[in-house]
């Protein structure tokens, strides 16, 4: 399947980014426009994380359940987006005529533009990364993380990285923002550089 942007990764920052991307596809400027995720969760922060600390959230809110919601959330409002489930990436390529193939355990996707946001372990194995990873610049030395070269999210033309795998502190409100940055970026590409915010208004 062919998609003009693809996310990899379906915790706080690839939710996040979703979710904003979703928001905008019925506007003017992402008329045909295709989008979909990838919701490989297993090994996101979330699944251990519990919130006392965040702004608009119940305080006991744990991160299992935000997972599901999310989904949930997207599923619900934003159909547009294609959620694909249990699939984990293996390898993303640069392609010749421009844009990327992104391999999966299980299946082979195309996507123009394609936002990486998948957790900061030294474990990331997902080739075609390979040249962009550096150790990461605002964890502990002992922790080992990994954080992709970036400038203001973008890796290389047409990929970005969001949320710890981008230099940011693993702070649950920190990666969401991370990932509507990217979102917004986005679909600024998409309204040929006018810049593109997308807000819910009270009538």
């Amino acid at each position: 399947m062919n998609f003009d942007v693809l996310i990899v990764g379906g915790g706080a920052a690839g939710m996040s980014c979703a979710l904003v991307i979703g928001s905008a596809m019925s506007k003017p400027f992402a008329e045909g426009k295709t989008a979909g995720i990838i919701l490989h969760q297993k090994t996101s922060h979330l699944q251990s994380a519990l919130f006392n600390n965040v702004l608009g959230l119940e305080p006991g809110t744990t991160g299992n359940s935000i997972l599901k919601r999310g989904k949930e959330q997207l599923q619900h409002l934003y159909p547009e987006v294609a959620l694909i489930e249990k699939e984990k990436v293996k390898e993303i390529t640069a392609l010749a005529a421009g844009g990327f193939q992104v391999v999966t355990n299980k299946n082979s996707y195309t996507a123009t533009t394609v936002v990486v946001a998948v957790g900061y372990e030294a474990s990331l194995r997902i080739n075609g990364l390979e040249k962009y990873i550096i150790p990461h610049k605002k964890a502990k030395t002992s922790k080992n993380r990994l954080q992709l070269k970036n400038e203001d999210h973008l890796v290389a033309p047409g990929l970005y990285v969001a949320g710890s795998l981008a230099g940011w502190r693993s702070q649950y409100a920190i990666a969401c923002g991370s990932g509507a940055a990217v979102a917004t970026d986005v679909l600024t590409q998409w309204n040929n550089g006018e810049h593109v915010k997308v807000h819910d208004k009270l009538v």
